[in-house]
């Protein structure tokens, strides 16, 4: 018989989408688990640079006013790596709050690599026949507390519904190797700020971000998506 992965670090995301190259983290939430139980907690909400959408409120429950005075990616990135120290990752769809820690830590000149554990996969292997695989479904089938669906309670539900898997199951799945590709995204260069200041005040908009918190990638797509809305810049 093997036994479950008992140290890990539970991971959960909430983004403004579910693009990382294009989308940011608005909230990091974490459990650590040593020996199979619950040894710490990570949570923090984060400065996206971009404004919120309604359906991102709704579905979150985060208000444009809970992230105003929140740090940036950049201050908590650090501390949130130090918290993971080197423990593989378990999660509900894990690639995808992978793929987002992975492309910040990169712009950050830093490295997260990572193994990794998804409950979603092993649910869509042992219970093919339920209508749904969904993290709250799930935690209905399996009878375990679910509150808002925020970062922090979604990350401990999963830890959960691990063992809720393990025990009936008794999955071999070991910790597999997270693959996502990513290139660094330097900041946008003051050439590129300039220029979006000067279209916005020539065509009366107002920036859904803030523009010193863009790459070079992002001032240059929102360059391009002005200048094909509105024509290009005068002299």
């Amino acid at each position: 018989m093997t036994e479950p992965i008992s140290d890990y670090l539970c991971l959960d995301l909430e983004t403004t989408g579910l693009n990382p190259k294009l989308d940011k983290i608005i909230e990091i939430g974490a459990v650590k688990v040593k020996g199979g139980v619950i040894a710490d907690t990570f949570s923090t909400f984060i400065k996206p640079g971009k404004a919120l959408t309604e359906r991102v409120s709704v579905l979150t429950g985060i208000r444009e006013q809970d992230l105003e005075t929140a740090p940036t990616i950049q201050k908590v990135l650090p501390e949130f790596l130090e918290f993971a120290e080197e423990l593989p990752l378990l999660g509900h769809r894990i690639l995808f709050d992978f793929s987002f820690i992975k492309r910040a830590a990169v712009n950050e000149k830093l490295t997260f690599e990572r193994s990794g554990i998804d409950t979603l996969k092993i649910a869509r292997k042992y219970l093919p026949d339920l209508p749904s695989r969904r993290l709250s479904d799930l935690c209905e089938h399996y009878g375990i507390e679910l509150h808002a669906h925020r970062a922090l309670e979604d990350a401990r539900a999963t830890h959960f519904l691990y063992q809720k898997l393990w025990k009936e199951f008794q999955p071999d799945f070991e910790p597999e190797p997270l693959i996502y590709k990513v290139k660094r995204e330097g900041p946008a260069t003051k050439a590129q700020k300039q220029r979006l200041v000067r279209l916005l005040k020539q065509y009366g908009l107002t920036a859904d971000c803030e523009i010193e918190m863009l790459t070079k990638n992002e001032a240059s797509r929102l360059i391009d998506r002005i200048l094909a809305s509105y024509g290009i810049l005068q002299k």
